[in-house]
């Protein structure tokens, strides 16, 4: 295949697209360039229809360290498995392409985007929707395409929206837009704001799908340009007799599902379609089980989605804006540093909230440029939630998904790590579950945030919103429970506070979503919003006045960098006598920060320990000292850790003293005053407190002092003292 490119350039920004150079064994194949970010996207759809009742979509997103020139951590030095990044990247291309295929279409096809070059500076995941689309266009694959997306920020200094914006643009905008779909409809949206106003939000959306349909255009015309084959691929069978066949049951399944318990609910739903099946032959279920299978769940679909449009009442005889009872309970738990269940009908969350050092951050070894985050939310979701037995595993791509999402909703209100240095994690336990738990676990995190006593500026709430739409008849739900997200057109998650909204997510499999339609779920999302926060505020109104009793102490105090080697000490001495004396955890940072983490008096004692080390002695300071030497000619007495002064032997005592030892002895303490301090650092000092010097202490000769034959006692030691006419000279032997 002959290698053809296409290079364009959108607000401001260079791509290109290639194809017929890389992977051509593959269905379809194209490299995407923004900058030096190159990512290759290939396609490949299996040539055997396989027997499920299901799409077989696969899409990998491959980070490689060798792209941005690093070798990977860990005793193997290989890429293992994927970083939550990675995870979240390929949801993102996942959820606009596989509404795009045809309904029966059972080809297995696998998608994956591979990183070969990430410049830091432009993102890779937003580009390789359009790669993987182009992929799938160029393969012949029929496919509803092209497919683009885009990601929109908006600069905090300018309020203009950015296009694709680097990460050093993203620093500085307050809203992360990342949105996919046709050059006619959005089928999927992402989005953390810093407590944006519906109105920007809706701008936002608007001016996305313009872009997303230049992005098609362009990806278009360069699939013209290839001019692909089409391939036929088999779709499966429909038999419009058990339609026919299973139509008149309409009215029993619209009574089955006005039932608002859930397990209930799905019985008689169960029970009900088990009838239903019987009314076939042997031969005709084992023939058309997958027929029957599907046509039974359009039955339910049907029914559910008539009963709303038709009545304006949900199955579980809730109005399309109602919200299903709400139940909060802050401090669930006694010793977790913070601890909240939310129970919204069916669905409950228990969130749990843990402090740590700063040092206990999350490092993230992937190829975007940001090392780690304090802030880390994880989501679970046990088979039992739903009444179901299961295996229990590692996080499934939802579950990466929903805490991610949760996370973004609750960044934009947590204090800055100057004012609050700790790190942040929270638990989110789906413990029971008929919808809209993601949106719980939001709700559940600033009950435990605010029972925690971190200082957040504001709750953050969130609710799901559904749609239902057939032509021109559309309903909006305010807390769409399962049946409804899973039969209905659209998951729409709205989290935000009093002041607007920090994040957003949807997923949309209706055509011809209109931002009209848009602004309403909005609207009506607030309300619910709204709504839930008056809830939560009934519980507790804002963060408790002090930490739990079981969280650290974290004190945060800033030294002098030339003076880190003195805290920490010679092989890290002087440090880890720190923790060991006091129990507290100490962290010391290149900047000078030093971080006392205790749960006790420990941190306020280390403290204290700390600036002593790093106190520089002035004159006319006075300090309780210890006397750590003596020497003829004085003593030294301990001021600091680390830092001695001179008392010399003549301030020790009132009056004259022959040895230093009559009046000090090591291990005393002495208050003291500095009187002077040399250009070498010297201390000299003067004894605050001084004694009468002993009787007869002045009879020895001090070091260093001379006396003089004058015929006369030496006047300094008349008392007591003796004269040089009785002394006599010493034998040398």
């Amino acid at each position: 295949m002959t290698k053809i490119t296409e290079s364009f350039e959108l607000y401001g920004k260079e791509y290109t697209l290639t194809t017929g150079e890389v992977a051509r064994q593959a269905t379809g194949a194209v490299v995407v360039t923004q900058g030096d970010t190159i990512m290759l996207l290939t396609a490949v759809v299996s040539n055997e229809r396989k027997d499920y009742d299901f799409f077989p979509l696969t899409v990998d997103f491959v980070e490689r360290m060798y792209a941005v020139g690093r070798i990977p951590g860990g005793y193997l030095k290989r890429e293992s498995r994927p970083s939550d990044k990675g995870t979240l990247s390929a949801r993102m291309i996942d959820r606009p392409i596989r509404p795009g295929f045809p309904e029966g279409f059972r080809n297995e096809v696998h998608i994956v985007a591979t990183t070969l070059s990430a410049d830091q500076v432009n993102q890779p995941d937003v580009i390789s929707i359009m790669g993987a689309s182009a992929a799938l266009l160029l393969g012949g694959v029929p496919f509803d395409g092209p497919v683009a997306g885009v990601r929109i920020g908006r600069s905090k200094t300018t309020g203009e929206f950015i296009v694709n914006p680097t990460f050093a643009e993203e620093e500085d905008s307050d809203l992360e837009l990342t949105l996919a779909g046709t050059a006619d409809y959005i089928s999927m949206v992402e989005a953390g704001a810093d407590e944006i106003a519906e109105e920007i939000l809706l701008d936002a959306l608007t001016f996305g799908q313009q872009v997303i349909g230049e992005f098609c255009a362009i990806q278009q015309r360069f699939v013209d340009r290839v001019a692909p084959e089409p391939k036929e691929y088999p779709l499966d069978d429909t038999n419009p007799e058990i339609a026919e066949r299973v139509a008149p049951y309409f009215d029993q399944m619209s009574a089955a599902l006005k039932d608002a318990d859930k397990l209930s609910r799905t019985e008689k739903v169960s029970l009900l379609k088990a009838q239903i099946k019987e009314t076939f032959s042997a031969e005709d279920q084992a023939t058309w089980s997958k027929e029957i299978a599907a046509q039974l769940k359009g039955l339910e679909k049907k029914a559910m989605r008539e009963m709303v449009l038709s009545t304006g009442e949900r199955v579980d005889g809730r109005a399309v804006d109602e919200i299903r009872p709400i139940s909060i309970t802050p401090g669930f738990l006694p010793r977790a540093h913070g601890s909240g269940l939310f129970t919204r009908g069916q669905t409950q969350v228990l969130s749990v909230l843990t402090l740590g050092m700063l040092n206990e951050w999350q490092r993230l070894d992937t190829i975007d440029p940001a090392p780690g985050k304090r802030y880390i939310h994880h989501y679970n979701f046990p088979p039992y939630s739903t009444g179901e037995a299961g295996r229990l595993g590692a996080p499934k791509r939802r579950e990466i998904g929903h805490g991610r999402l949760a996370e973004r909703a609750l960044q934009p209100v947590l204090p800055a790590e100057a004012d609050f240095p700790y790190t942040i994690r929270i638990v989110s336990e789906v413990t029971e579950s008929n919808g809209s738990s993601s949106m719980a676990s939001a709700c559940g995190s600033s009950l435990a945030l605010m029972d925690a006593g971190v200082p957040i500026a504001r709750p953050v709430s969130g609710i799901a919103m559904g749609l239902i739409k057939e032509g021109e008849r559309v309903a909006i739900l305010s807390d769409i429970q399962g049946v409804e997200d899973f039969l209905g057109d659209m998951d729409f998650k709205v989290c935000g506070t009093e002041k607007g909204i920090t994040a957003l997510q949807m997923d949309n499999k209706a055509r011809g979503l209109t931002v009209d339609i848009l602004a309403s779920a909005l609207s009506q999302a607030k309300t619910g919003r709204a709504f839930i926060l008056n809830k939560i505020a009934e519980a507790i109104s804002a963060p408790r006045a002090e930490l739990s009793e079981h969280a650290p102490r974290i004190i945060s105090i800033q030294i002098p960098t030339d003076k880190i080697r003195d805290v920490i000490g010679t092989g890290g001495k002087v440090i880890r006598g720190l923790q060991e004396e006091t129990g507290a955890t100490i962290e010391v940072t290149e900047d000078g920060t030093v971080y006392i983490a205790s749960r006790d008096t420990g941190g306020e004692e280390a403290r204290r320990r700390i600036e002593e080390i790093i106190k520089v002695p002035e004159i006319g300071e006075e300090y309780q000292g210890t006397v750590v030497s003596i020497q003829s000619f004085g003593a030294f007495i301990q001021l600091l850790p680390g830092k001695d002064g001179l008392l010399h032997i003549s301030r020790v005592a009132k009056g004259r003293v022959g040895k230093v030892e009559d009046v000090l002895a090591i291990g005393d303490r002495v208050r003291v005053k500095i009187i002077d301090i040399d250009d070498k650092g010297k201390v000299s000092l003067d004894s605050l407190d001084k004694p009468e010097a002993p009787a007869g202490s002045d009879s020895g000769q001090r070091s260093g002092e001379r006396r003089f034959d004058s015929g006369r006692s030496n006047e300094r030691g008349s008392s007591g003292g003796s004269s040089d006419e009785d002394r006599k000279p010493r034998r040398r032997r």
